[in-house]
């Protein structure tokens, strides 16, 4: 034992100082993910903080930096992180989901290491497993662009992410229990502004005592505002009372730049605008998120609200909400609004060479994929969502772990290019893409609720969507030059919404319901994409910190660390942050 713990000393003392010598190209984040009590909505109740704060801090990286996160787990459960719409590029180990790396257990730390590779924009980032995300431990990501490359637009007076999304006053193990017992989980309590409830804007619908968002703003300015909807089921309009709201990007790409006086954001989406502050300032201002497609009458309370604030404002903002789009029974509204987001083919992205010069319209399809879903059914006693009839039965191995180490029987790669035949099943199959290929996935909703579906490792380019049910000529109909490239899009009830995506990243990727409640249910598959000639060059190898589960758990080697009375459970290397303690405590292995 003692000759080891001289080996795991040197080894944290090492680690230590070539940290303390790295190129400034690597961002080191420490999160402590812990439970805290807070009243969001005037309820007191159990939140996901990240370092004790609620959302979590914003990672605020620039193209190509390598991007350290260590994270220690503080919950009482298993844990994951995952980077929505940070592509991954080469390293699907990092992506924080059960289809290619293990749970952080109780009481461990565990090290993401990836490049933000080639990107620039606006994402966010989430817990993935046990619905905890309806529970906070959310934050946002901005990549900015290298010096050397301009961004279409003047440089903003200030950066503001915005996190809004609808809330529950139950914690997520309580929502857990009311989907697992196969009930809806019904309208939410309220919808949160970065963490926060709505300003008292109507005193029989608001309580007192409710802490709201203040933006505070300098007159005459321009502000870049990045609004991401994290919430668990419900589409939002996004508006600020007064102001237009200058659309300049979404999940990594620029956007042809145009005014709206409010904008759809549904669930997982991410949009930039550019706000200008050139009103007077007689008052404050209403920054509001309302749900969408519902019974404003009975979803009044079901609204949240900020404030903007000039330097130089004169009084409190008061009176009646600015109004959202009036189209609760026709979503054709909202459906040619999405429409209107156009790619920026001009502009330059993460690299010199312009957007545009990819032209997806004209590069011939590998793979069609048609996923229909459908209202939840019942398979085996339990209530489930499915895609064409299967319900993704997640792995205790995950699955590009198996790949690596040769475990049988974890999944099969022949999930259906359509709707099976016969009854609903509960099965792993995931689809097997080609490398290089170039796939086309029709999303059809055959629901009642809006859907979004979000793809892990990629953008893809949204060209369609329509009402109806989707057919070869709806091809027709496909914008093949500046359709918006995205990670995540709605789907409207009773409709579909085609995308295109180029193969390129070698891994096993995600493909699932952003809702997250059609997610707990069964609603996702993987897209395994290999290079037939393995090589460094498209896939990074498996990371020397490496979690095992399932089949393979006994391979899991770990480090003992202590902190004061702080047990800490590491597996390959100790923190950063106590490698002093570490020192004149121990380190020992099981």
């Amino acid at each position: 034992m003692a000759s080891f713990t001289s080996l795991s000393l040197l080894l944290c003392i090492s680690l230590f100082l070539s940290y303390s010598l790295a190129e400034d190209d690597t961002i080191t984040y420490n999160f402590e993910v812990s439970y805290i009590t807070a009243s969001p909505l005037g309820v007191p109740q159990q939140v996901i903080a990240i370092n004790g704060k609620f959302p979590g801090p914003v990672i605020n990286v620039t193209t190509n930096n390598n991007v350290e996160v260590n994270v220690r787990n503080k919950l009482d459960e298993e844990l994951l992180m995952t980077w929505d719409g940070v592509q991954q590029r080469r390293t699907s180990w990092q992506d924080g989901v059960l289809g290619t790396t293990c749970p952080i257990p109780p009481k461990w730390n565990w090290t993401y290491n990836f490049q933000v590779k080639d990107q620039i924009g606006s994402f966010f980032y989430f817990p993935s497993l046990n619905f905890q995300r309806a529970s906070g431990g959310f934050g946002g990501i901005i990549i900015n662009n290298r010096a050397v490359i301009p961004i279409p637009f003047a440089t903003p007076h200030g950066d503001i992410p915005i996190m809004i999304g609808d809330w529950y006053t139950s914690n997520h193990t309580a929502l857990r229990r009311t989907l697992n017992g196969g009930k809806d989980l019904g309208m939410p309590d309220g919808v949160l502004i970065n963490g926060k409830g709505p300003y008292r804007y109507n005193d029989s619908l608001v309580p007192e005592d409710i802490d709201y968002l203040t933006i505070d703003v300098h007159p005459g300015k321009t502000y870049r505002l990045r609004v991401s909807n994290v919430g668990i089921s419900t589409s939002l309009n996004f508006r600020i009372q007064g102001h237009n709201l200058l659309l300049a990007e979404t999940e990594g790409s620029y956007t042809v730049q145009q005014n709206y006086t409010s904008l759809d954001i549904h669930v997982g989406q991410t949009y930039s605008f550019l706000l200008t502050t050139d009103q007077n300032a007689s008052t404050d201002y209403y920054i509001v998120a309302s749900a969408r497609f519902v019974n404003e009458s009975v979803w009044r309370r079901v609204t949240g609200v900020g404030i903007l604030r000039y330097s130089n404002s004169k009084g409190k903002a008061s009176g009646p909400l600015p109004e959202a789009p009036q189209d609760q029974f026709d979503k054709t509204f909202s459906m040619n609004q999405a429409r209107s987001i156009r790619w920026n083919v001009s502009a330059s992205g993460a690299r010199p060479n312009p957007q545009g010069s990819f032209r997806y319209g004209s590069i011939s399809v590998t793979d069609v994929y048609v996923l229909k879903n459908k209202p939840p059914v019942t398979i085996d006693g339990k209530r489930r969502t499915t895609l064409n009839g299967l319900s993704f039965e997640n792995p205790h191995t995950p699955i590009r772990l198996a790949d690596r180490y040769k475990v049988k029987n974890v999944y099969t790669a022949d999930f259906p290019t359509g709707p099976i035949t016969g009854p609903p099943k509960m099965e792993t199959k995931i689809i097997n893409g080609t490398f290089r290929g170039f796939m086309e996935i029709i999303f059809q909703n055959n629901d009642t609720k809006m859907q979004t579906y979000h793809m892990d490792g990629y953008a893809f380019f949204v060209v369609g969507m329509d009402y109806g049910e989707w057919s070869n000529s709806s091809r027709g109909t496909y914008n093949k030059w500046d359709g918006i490239a995205r990670s995540t899009t709605q789907v409207f009830p009773g409709a579909w919404t085609a995308v295109l995506v180029s193969l390129d990243n070698v891994g096993i990727w995600n493909l699932r319901a952003e809702n997250l409640d059609t997610w707990y249910l069964g609603q996702e598959t993987y897209v395994k994409v290999v290079n037939p000639e393995p090589t460094n060059k498209t896939e990074l190898p498996i990371p020397e910190n490496a979690l095992f589960c399932g089949a393979l758990s006994k391979r899991q080697k770990y480090v003992i660390c202590t902190s004061g009375n702080f047990i800490l459970y590491v597996p390959f290397k100790c923190p950063f942050d106590i490698v002093l303690e570490i020192s004149i405590n121990f380190c020992t292995t099981t």
